[in-house]
């Protein structure tokens, strides 16, 4: 059995926005290809957005493996906002078979914030998960082990969704990624903690990309990598200089150059 990199590539509204997501699709394919692992671009919605958004249908994941007959070791969801560099070692070998994430290494008044008010509006009797070890949802690794996990997940969703949605439009600072760092820590599973260069966040906040006009470092990409392996274009700021551009010349730089 192939371990699996699973992407979200949903196309709703205009779709302009997944136009740039075949750059994240192409570095994907091409460490698939480099470590005999199998990529599945999941484009159907299972349930329309009204009802459940994109984030919570992704805890499907293993109906959509099973139900498509894909056979799977360890799986890796991954956002279709990111780009693999080229020379990425393989961390399905640095797993341990545990469930896996990154340290959610960006804006931590948002995580903070996040965790807090989570906290009151779904979890009052549960302990809260610790920042330091608030993982990013945007690249998780499981295995066959996590199947009760992610059952788990589904099935609180059904049975809270008016409450989710409640808590999701009060508290405005995520959808399914502090609920299910609360789940984490409540179900005790355990999780290990992938280096920060797996899922490098809020690139600008990092001074890893140049912004005319709001930048006093070089137009220059060679600290991005050398900083980490896979590049997530989250938080970006609202310029000419948005998540397209960045995907295009990223891929550009490190795939066709």
């Amino acid at each position: 059995m192939k371990n699996v990199v699973f992407i979200p590539n949903i196309k709703i509204g205009d779709g302009k926005r997944s136009a740039s997501y075949q750059y994240s699709i192409h570095s994907w394919k091409h460490f698939c290809d480099k470590y005999d692992c199998e990529l599945i671009v999941w484009e159907d919605l299972l349930f329309p957005v009204e009802h459940m958004k994109i984030t919570w249908q992704r805890y499907y994941l293993f109906d959509i493996l099973d139900g498509n007959d894909i056979k799977y070791d360890q799986i890796l969801m991954v956002d279709a906002d990111t780009i693999v560099h080229p020379d990425c070692p393989n961390f399905f070998n640095e797993t341990d078979r545990k469930y896996c994430g990154v340290m959610n290494d960006g804006c931590y008044e948002w995580v903070t914030r996040s965790i807090r008010d989570f906290n009151r509006e779904l979890f009052p009797d549960n302990n809260p998960p610790n920042p330091w070890t608030y993982i990013n949802g945007g690249f998780q690794i499981v295995n066959k082990e996590h199947k009760d996990f992610f059952s788990y997940m589904k099935l609180y969703y059904s049975n809270n969704r008016d409450n989710i949605q409640h808590a999701i439009d009060t508290v405005k600072a995520g959808t399914d990624q502090t609920i299910i760092n609360f789940m984490l820590e409540n179900h005790k599973v355990d999780v290990k903690i992938l280096p920060s260069c797996y899922n490098l966040q809020d690139l600008f906040r990092k001074n890893l990309l140049h912004i005319p006009g709001h930048s006093y470092w070089p137009d220059s990409l060679e600290q991005l990598y050398n900083a980490g392996w896979v590049y997530h274009f989250n938080a970006i700021p609202p310029t000419d200089r948005h998540v397209d551009y960045w995907m295009s010349r990223v891929y550009t730089e490190l795939y066709t150059i």
